[in-house]
């Protein structure tokens, strides 16, 4: 009985990760449709940089509003990913776990450590505990720091570089004078 009971949790556990799956897929924030350039941003949402992509986005709608603008989370390297989503389904199954009051220590015929003992004792904390633990080492894995920003697949600036994200004026600058160079390679005669 012990043991449906353990599969049937870990069947619970796998298909509703399953279900929440990123499966590598990008949610774009698409921020206007109309215009030739576009100026792209890859930010790590995590790390709060949505809220400034959100005041970029809008400064500059108003000041170019022939340019398109999209922003995307900036994924972590697989492994990190790939940590992180184990730590999510890990963490339910180890809740899962002490709220019914199993043991799996017993299914491996291993000495049952202290700190099961104290969470079996002290359900709630304990579930609080894991889930915040892993809740934090979740994020930490899946934050990158990225502010990445493109112009038709130019570069234009790099946190990752820099270590800074740019201010109005830098990046205001930098698009006149990407435009403005963009104009001058227009207007030469192509040779052939």
């Amino acid at each position: 009985m012990e043991t449906r009971c353990l599969c049937l949790l870990l069947v619970c556990v796998l298909s509703l990760n399953h279900a929440t799956a990123d499966n590598g897929s990008v949610k774009n924030m698409k921020m206007q449709y109309t215009g030739m350039p576009l100026l792209k941003f890859q930010i790590c949402v995590s790390c709060g940089y949505r809220r400034v992509f959100e005041e970029y986005t809008r400064v500059l709608s108003q000041r170019y509003p022939d340019i398109r603008i999209e922003g995307e989370n900036f994924l972590p390297q697989p492994v990190y990913r790939h940590v992180a989503s184990f730590l999510s389904v890990f963490k339910l199954a180890v809740i899962g776990l002490i709220i019914l009051g199993k043991d799996p220590f017993t299914f491996f015929n291993v000495e049952t450590p202290g700190i099961w003992l104290w969470a079996q004792e002290n359900k709630i904390y304990a579930c609080m505990m894991v889930f915040f633990l892993s809740n934090m080492i979740e994020n930490q894995c899946m934050s990158t720091g990225a502010f990445e920003i493109t112009l038709n697949d130019v570069p234009v600036w790099s946190k990752l570089q820099s270590g800074h994200l740019p201010s109005m004026q830098q990046l205001v600058q930098i698009l006149e004078n990407e435009m403005k160079l963009s104009a001058h390679m227009d207007s030469l005669p192509h040779r052939r």
